[in-house]
């Protein structure tokens, strides 16, 4: 008997010493190892002044972009998994905050979760920006770009000082 309480204390600690190993389930955006990223608000699509000019953030401040080989108002028919991994989809009913057009905000179609979409383009994190502002994902493998108020990718490269990683991180669709 005695063995037996040990063992099921022994799988209980090793159960909590995994839960808390994970990246917090949901939409946490961490999901690669590192350092959990800033928590997503998804109840808010707002516009934010950046180095790039005012772009759609999250109601976190977080950094919202589109993936080019998206269709538009398709599910992420074209990244994979690991992909999503590292560019976790907005999900939710957003509504809209100061400077967002309302009528331009969706969602996707089809079998797959829906996803958010601005101006018909699903809606991506990037899993290694950590802070509002971040710009890090901006223009990766020439498809992943942040958008502007009218749902356009703005395609000029990240200043340095944004905290972009571009330079030898590919951290694209590449993984």
């Amino acid at each position: 008997m005695r063995r037996y309480s040990i063992t099921v204390a022994g799988f209980a600690v090793a159960a909590l010493a995994l839960a808390g190993c994970g990246g917090g389930g949901g939409n946490s955006g961490a999901g690669n190892g590192s350092p959990a990223a800033a928590a997503m608000d998804t109840s808010t699509i707002k516009v934010s002044h950046s180095p790039l000019g005012d772009i759609l953030v999250d109601g976190s401040g977080r950094t919202l972009y589109l993936f080019t080989a998206d269709g538009k108002n398709t599910n992420s028919m074209n990244c994979d998994a690991a992909c999503i991994k590292l560019w976790p989809h907005m999900e939710g009913r957003p509504h809209a905050g100061a400077g967002v057009d309302a009528g331009l905000i969706g969602a996707t179609k089809g079998a797959a979760k829906a996803q958010v979409t601005y101006a018909g383009h699903p809606l991506y994190y990037y899993a290694k920006d950590r802070a509002a502002g971040d710009l890090k994902g901006q223009g990766i493998d020439k498809i992943w770009y942040v958008l502007n108020t009218k749902g356009t990718a703005i395609k000029k490269a990240a200043p340095a000082s944004s905290g972009n990683s571009n330079g030898g991180d590919s951290g694209g669709y590449g993984y």
